[in-house]
């Protein structure tokens, strides 16, 4: 299994990115983006589940803003991330794994993951 993410890149407050991740190898029950901030943990940002219906789930600072997707046919996973801030300016990885519902924000819950990719805002 391999995740390969692309498409981040500086932009401004305010602005749009569209991050994907290509994934390769076997279907699994979740796929999610985390970030890390400089000097921070990694932090869960929003994951897509096959659990119940394609179930989204996002942490509280991006809902709203982002959206996570999951194209079958091309096997990506994409992350659009609109009105940016500063604050949002992170290493952003996807992820993908099998874990339990109460784990699906969990970096725990995760098993195979890409090398990320940088996200900067400017203000």
């Amino acid at each position: 299994v391999q995740l390969q993410a692309s498409g981040g890149g500086l932009v401004q407050a305010g602005g749009s990115l569209r991050l994907t991740c290509a994934v390769s190898g076997r279907t699994f029950r979740s796929y999610a983006w985390f970030r890390q901030a400089p000097g921070k943990e990694r932090e869960f940002v929003a994951a897509i589940t096959s659990y119940s219906s394609r179930k989204t789930t996002y942490t509280d600072s991006v809902k709203g803003r982002f959206t996570i997707s999951r194209d079958n046919a091309k096997n990506t996973l994409s992350l659009q991330m609109n009105s940016l801030k500063p604050e949002d300016t992170a290493v952003y990885y996807c992820a993908s794994g099998d874990p339990i519902i109460i784990y699906v924000s969990a970096s725990e819950g995760y098993r195979h993951w890409g090398q990320g990719t940088l996200v900067t805002v400017s203000s």
